[in-house]
């Protein structure tokens, strides 16, 4: 009776767009039992990737690593993108979290959707080699779309991946995924614009602020930078300020009432605003002159402004600042 043949076990990293796709398929169609992770920070979420992972039916894990990839953003050993964006060491610390995964869990490699040559930075053939060099798991990392114009890897070697069924995509073109996408009968997919906050210039702004004035930094403040108007009264003080009523929303979601304070007016239409850790009288005066500023109350004239912290409640008489006054404090 001849020996039953081992199912050959595949973790890849899942971002939900087309080519994380069109990996895990590659890779299924050879009969290996393939499985997503993908990783959730206040920066990017998992919502593409479990969408991706709903209509391939692939199995998904979600895992939160906030922490460890704040420590990352502290000190990326090779230096940022255009903006905040620390790409190739980002990279390398979600293999490494998945090797982890690899390891408990009994896969028999790594894989991801990268194509050469795609990105100009982190998807060359030295930062790809970088990233598996720096992740721990050298030679385990297998990127089936551009396999055949990367070096052999061990479960290629090792005889658990066909390599001539691989592919040699490469470069910035999109219509070879675009046919692959039309072999398997995949038409629903996102665009290929990042979904990284991490690239966009005003978040990024707001990130390094907060970087030059706090040594810690809660899930609930890297929240908040998503939302409002931020502006730094002093070096101590910064101010989130809503813009719509569904801004208001959700920065009340991501507000701390034992520590924050949070203005408000009654009388009048206007914003929710947040000053992270509270502040001293003067800052609180002036936090409530902007937040009068903000809404519809009459100019000229003392207005109420609610302040609420830790449960307690109180009201300041102010006169509004006009939101032209307040373009200084802008981050």
């Amino acid at each position: 009776m001849a020996a039953e043949k081992k199912t050959i076990r595949a973790l890849g990293l899942c971002s939900g767009g087309l080519d994380s796709i069109l990996s895990a398929l590659v890779l299924r169609e050879q009969g290996i039992d393939v499985h997503w992770v993908t990783f959730e920070t206040p920066f990017f979420s998992s919502a593409k990737a479990k969408k991706a992972s709903q209509h391939t039916g692939i199995p998904l894990m979600v895992r939160k690593i906030t922490p460890v990839y704040m420590e990352m953003m502290r000190s990326p050993s090779v230096k940022y993108g255009k903006n905040m964006n620390p790409c190739m060491d980002c990279h390398s610390l979600m293999f490494r979290l998945a090797g982890e995964i690899m390891t408990e869990q009994g896969f028999d490699f790594l894989f991801s959707g990268e194509v050469l040559g795609q990105r100009p930075m982190s998807q060359t053939r030295t930062s790809l080699r970088y990233v598996e060099k720096h992740s721990g798991y050298e030679g385990s990392i297998l990127r089936p779309l551009s396999a055949k114009n990367l070096p052999e890897t061990l479960p290629e070697k090792d005889g658990l991946v066909d390599r001539e069924q691989l592919l040699d995509i490469s470069g910035r073109s999109r219509k070879p995924q675009l046919q692959l996408a039309k072999k398997f009968g995949v038409t629903d997919f996102p665009a290929p614009a990042g979904g990284c906050l991490l690239t966009d210039k005003l978040f990024s702004r707001r990130l390094k602020d907060l970087f030059d004035h706090q040594t810690s930094y809660p899930e609930k403040d890297l929240n908040l930078l998503k939302f409002g108007r931020h502006m730094r009264l002093d070096s101590k003080i910064k101010i989130v300020v809503g813009r719509t009523h569904q801004d208001n929303e959700q920065i009340n979601h991501c507000i701390d009432p034992q520590t924050d304070m949070v203005l408000k007016m009654d009388d009048f239409p206007g914003p929710l605003v947040v000053i992270s850790g509270g502040g001293s009288e003067s800052m609180v005066m002036l936090a409530a002159g902007i937040c009068a500023g903000y809404s519809k109350a009459p100019e000229f004239e003392p207005v109420a402004v609610n302040v609420q912290e830790g449960g307690r409640r109180r009201q300041v008489m102010v006169l509004a600042i006009p939101p032209v006054e307040n373009k200084k404090f802008l981050i």
